[in-house]
């Protein structure tokens, strides 16, 4: 399990389809992100929330819009979900999964989970390559997820430390929100326009392809070797709005071999909201 691949292909999920211990979760996002899974879905895919399963919602300016929940509390949920340390979970969203996908990938990873696949391309390249699809709301029997760990075991940082990276030559802070939003051109989400001083724009959108799918782990890895440079892995920050696209980015490094830095979860929506 340990050399899984964080993603998986439409025709490699086909052929493990019927596997007992399979999980496939849609974690589309939006006002009718429900009704459009109700709709529409992968066959036995599971619906996931990402404001009420993968986050903790309160006020933005102390963690941003898309918090963490806590530990024990998402440990619970994966229970509720019907995952448990047998599981081999599969995840996709509309977006590539370049949105919650991305998210509940890094959380299940996280939290010691190693046996968890993002879907190349997502719902659309599934249903381009005539994946069954279903309108019938699905559910897994509940379990109980035992997780090895008591906290999150991916490296974060806090605003205090991205405080401290912003005026730090060494440190390497890397914003993948889409370039119009950093350069301060168009804020469509948060309150504020603009960036984290000393920040770098690679946005996520870059991890992919023409046709929606991730570049191959060589490219990648060339893209990020010369971003990265000679930047110790440590003082390598990513962030995006709320938490969530970043993990696109996390999700692409993984999958081009390199060890996941730290991630951000507060990200624009805290930086934005506080006077620093």
């Amino acid at each position: 399990m340990q050399n899984l691949s964080p993603i998986i292909e439409v025709d490699e999920l086909m052929q493990i389809s019927e596997n007992q211990n399979l999980r496939i979760f849609d974690v589309r996002t939006g006002s009718n992100a429900k009704e459009n899974y109700i709709k529409k879905h992968l066959e036995y895919s599971v619906f996931v929330d990402l404001n009420s399963d993968l986050a903790e919602i309160d006020d933005p300016k102390n963690g941003g819009r898309h918090p963490l929940p806590k530990f024990e509390d998402f440990i619970k949920i994966l229970g509720e979900l019907g995952i448990d340390k047998n599981s081999h979970v599969v995840i996709y969203d509309d977006k590539n999964g370049a949105n919650a996908a991305a998210r509940f990938w890094w959380m299940l990873r996280a939290v010691g989970h190693k046996n968890v696949q993002v879907l190349n391309g997502g719902l659309q390249v599934a249903q381009n390559q005539n994946y069954p699809l279903s309108s019938v709301e699905e559910y897994y029997p509940e379990t109980k997820y035992i997780s090895d760990y008591q906290d999150w075991q991916l490296p974060q940082v806090w605003i205090d430390d991205v405080k401290k990276a912003s005026q730090d030559s060494d440190s390497m802070i890397v914003d993948v929100r889409e370039s119009q939003r950093f350069d301060g051109i168009m804020e469509p989400i948060d309150l504020v326009a603009g960036h984290i001083p000393n920040a770098q724009n690679f946005p996520f959108i870059d991890n992919l392809d023409e046709k929606g799918l991730f570049k191959s782990p060589e490219v990648l890895r060339n893209l990020y070797s010369e971003l990265f440079d000679n930047y110790e892995k440590s003082k390598i920050i990513f962030h995006c709005g709320s938490g969530v696209t970043a993990c696109h980015s996390l999700l692409a490094l993984d999958y081009a071999g390199f060890d996941i830095p730290n991630l951000y979860v507060g990200s624009w929506s805290e930086w934005s909201r506080n006077e620093i």
